[in-house]
C-alpha cells in the first residue's frame, strides 16, 4: 500500500465518524491528504499547513473525482468557488485534524494490543527501542516506531518522527497484520500539537525531560510544555498509564497534570519518591553497572551503555513494560541485553591508543550538555566535541549549542551540520561566539571529524554530536552522502594506517 491508498468496500463517510450536511453520505474508497494520491470516491483531507493550507489543493482532489472533502473554514473559503458547483459531500470541521485522525482510526481498524508513547525533549528514540528490545527478549512480537523509523518485528521508513495519521494508521495495521502485539512510539511536539497521534489506543504514556528545542514552531517554552502535555491530558484516556521522570520542575508538573487525569502513575528519578528510583551507577570504558529500586526494592544489573542519562531511559522503558502487563522480575532479567540505538552515544571506532570515537543525535543544547556530561565518567583522559547546528531551526539554541561544548568538552571544533538554505558561515559564528577562546573553526565536516580524531590520545574520546544515524548532509536544497560514523571510522583507519 503506498501513498495512503487503500482500497475497501462498502465503507461510507458516516461509518467513519463524518456527517456531511444535506445527509450525503457517500461509499468511500480509500483516504487522501495528498492531492495527487486521490483517487476516484476518495475522502481528501484539506488540512492547515506551516507554509499552504490544504484548502489550494482541493480543487485537484475533485479534478481526480474524490467523492468528499474534509476541511475547516478556511480551507472552504479558499476552494468556495469550485465548491459551489460540486455536487460531492463536504465536511467543515472545527478540527480537521482530530476528524481526519479519527477517520483514519476506523479506516484501518487494527492496532496492537499493547500501544505505548513516549514524549520529553532528549530521550524518546532511546526509550522506544529499549521497549521494543525489551519486549522481544520476553518474546513478544513487537516494534518501535519514530526518528529511526519502523524497527523489530515489522520494518517501514517514516518521514517524521511521529507520522501523518493516514501513515500511522496505516503502518500499525500492517504491523498487525505481520503479527505484532506490542508498539513502542515516539509522541514529538509537533506531532501531539498536530493530533497525528488522535485515534490511537495508547495504553501507557511516558515523559522524560525538558528543554529547549523546536521554538521555531512553538510559540515558547510554555507552549512547548503544553504540546507535550497533550499525550497525558488529550491522548491517554482516564485509567491509562503514566511514566514520568520527576527529578526536574517540569517532571513534577507533568505528574501533577497526570494525577489530575486520573492516570496511574509510575515515576521515576533520584530522589526518595520515585517508584523507580536510581540508587548508584559505576562506570567504565565499556558501560555502567546500575543500581535501583523498584517499589523499594533494590536490584543491580549491568548494561552495556554509555552515558548515565541511559538508567533514565532504561527505567523508562521498564515503567512502560509494566504498564503493559510484564513483571518486574522478568523486565530486569532481559536489561542487560540492551543495546545502543545507533547514533545515541555509539561506539564507532577506537584508535590503537584506546581512545574512543562516539557518535551521538545531540542537537539541543540540553542534549549536548547531557551527553558530555554523561561521556565524563566513562574517559580518563580529555573529550573532544565536534558540534555544529542545522540551518532553518530555531535560532536562539546556537550559543547555548557553543556555551555546552565549551563548558563540558576540553576540545571544542565548531563545524557545519545541516546548514539547509542558511549562510553555514553565520550558523557557525553564532557557536563560536560562546564556543571559547580555544574552539576552532573547521567548515568542512569530514575535515572536523578527521581533526578531532587526530587530536585523540591515549585515553581521549570525541564526541560528534548532531547528526547521529543520519546518512545525509543538508545544504541549500539538496542532500549529500554522509555519515558521522562512517566518517569516524574512516579517519581512525586512515590515521591509525590500516587503509
Amino acid at each position: 500500500m503506498t501513498g495512503g491508498i487503500v482500497d475497501k468496500d462498502d465503507v461510507t463517510l458516516s461509518q467513519l465518524g463524518l456527517c456531511a450536511p444535506g445527509g450525503r453520505d457517500p461509499q468511500i474508497t480509500g483516504l487522501s491528504i495528498d492531492s495527487r494520491t486521490v483517487r476516484p470516491g476518495h475522502l481528501f483531507a484539506a488540512l492547515p499547513g506551516s507554509a499552504v493550507h490544504g484548502g489550494e489543493f482541493i480543487h485537484y482532489a475533485i479534478r481526480m473525482q474524490a467523492a468528499a472533502v474534509l476541511t475547516d473554514r478556511q480551507g472552504a473559503d479558499i476552494a468556495a468557488d469550485v465548491l459551489a458547483g460540486w455536487d460531492g459531500a463536504l465536511i467543515v470541521a472545527e478540527d480537521p485534524r482530530a476528524a481526519f485522525a479519527g477517520a483514519a482510526s476506523l479506516w484501518f481498524r487494527d492496532q496492537p494490543d499493547h500501544v505505548v508513547a513516549v514524549t520529553g525533549t532528549s530521550g524518546k528514540t532511546s526509550v522506544a527501542s529499549f521497549t521494543r528490545q525489551i519486549w522481544q527478549a520476553l518474546g513478544h512480537k513487537a516494534i518501535s516506531l519514530g526518528t529511526m523509523g519502523v524497527e523489530g518485528d515489522h520494518h517501514a521508513t517514516l518521514a517524521h518522527t511521529t507520522p501523518d495519521p493516514l501513515t500511522l494508521h496505516r503502518v500499525l495495521a500492517e504491523a498487525v497484520e505481520a503479527g505484532v502485539t506490542h508498539a513502542a512510539m515516539e509522541a514529538s511536539s509537533h506531532g501531539l500539537d498536530q493530533r497525528r497521534l488522535d485515534g490511537v489506543r495508547v495504553q501507557a504514556g511516558a515523559f522524560t525531560n525538558f528543554s529547549q528545542d523546536h521554538l521555531d514552531y512553538h510559540a515558547g517554552f510554555d507552549e512547548y510544555f503544553a504540546a507535550k502535555a497533550l499525550l497525558f491530558n488529550r491522548v491517554l484516556e482516564d485509567g491509562a498509564a503514566a511514566v514520568i521522570n520527576i527529578d526536574s520542575q517540569r517532571g513534577r508538573q507533568m505528574a501533577e497534570i497526570a494525577t489530575d487525569r486520573g492516570l496511574a502513575l509510575t515515576t521515576i528519578g533520584t530522589g526518595e519518591n520515585a517508584m523507580l528510583r536510581i540508587l548508584g551507577q559505576r562506570y567504565d570504558a565499556t558501560g555502567q553497572d546500575l543500581r535501583f529500586s523498584v517499589m523499594g526494592r533494590a536490584h543491580l544489573v549491568r548494561l552495556p551503555l554509555i552515558g548515565g542519562f541511559q538508567a533514565e531511559n532504561v527505567l523508562a522503558a521498564m515503567g512502560l513494560c509494566l504498564a503493559a502487563g510484564d513483571s518486574a522480575d522478568d523486565i530486569i532479567r532481559v536489561l542487560p541485553q540492551l543495546v545502543t540505538v545507533r547514533g545515541r552515544m555509539q561506539l564507532v571506532a577506537q584508535r590503537d591508543n584506546g581512545a574512543a570515537v562516539f557518535v551521538d543525535y545531540a542537537h539541543k543544547p540540553g542534549a549536548v550538555t547531557a551527553a558530555l556530561q554523561s561521556l565524563r565518567p566513562h574517559v580518563m583522559g580529555r573529550i573532544v566535541c565536534v558540534i555544529g547546528a542545522g540551518g532553518d531551526r530555531d535560532r536562539g539554541k546556537r550559543p547555548l549549542m557553543g556555551q555546552a561544548a565549551r563548558d563540558h568538552a576540553d576540545v571544542v571544533i565548531v563545524t557545519d551540520d545541516n546548514p539547509r538554505t542558511e549562510d553555514p558561515a553565520l550558523i557557525r559564528a553564532a557557536i563560536m561566539a560562546t564556543a571559547g577562546p580555544d574552539a576552532t573553526e573547521v567548515p568542512d565536516r569530514a575535515e572536523a571529524i578527521l581533526r578531532g580524531v587526530d587530536a585523540l590520545q591515549a585515553g581521549d574520546a570525541l564526541l560528534i554530536c548532531g547528526k547521529g544515524h543520519e546518512t545525509g548532509q543538508i545544504v541549500g536544497q539538496d542532500v549529500y552522502p554522509f555519515d558521522d560514523a562512517e566518517q569516524g571510522s574512516v579517519a581512525v583507519a586512515a590515521l591509525d594506517g590500516r587503509i
